[in-house]
């Protein structure tokens, strides 16, 4: 490929989409009123609609990455306290080997 044709391509690909952002658009539905609440919110926060939503669904799939692994590790550890005690002696030589610090 010549070096105007490629030029010619390069700028083309630098100007397709310029207008849109690198992030997914959408459409939802939702019912009237969580949309005015949410219209609210996003004022009081100084947001923009697309943040307040970005923002709310990242918590919502942040708060369910770790869904059940509080259950897998009873499953592992049992939910018995004693079970899954520090044994004393361990606790000791673990406090011993910390250095102490002045507050």
């Amino acid at each position: 490929m010549d070096g105007d044709r490629r030029r010619t391509l390069a700028g083309l690909r630098a100007r397709y989409n310029r207008g849109y952002t690198r992030a997914m658009k959408t459409a939802i539905s939702i019912p009237d009123a969580i949309f005015e609440e949410a219209e609210r919110l996003a004022k009081i926060r100084g947001w923009s609609r697309s943040e307040l939503y970005s923002n709310a669904v990242s918590a919502y799939v942040n708060s369910e990455r770790f869904l059940g692994v509080r259950e897998r590790l009873d499953a592992v550890y049992g939910h018995n306290v004693d079970d899954s005690a520090v044994d004393p002696l361990l606790a000791k030589a673990q406090a011993r080997s910390l250095p102490i610090e002045k507050w």
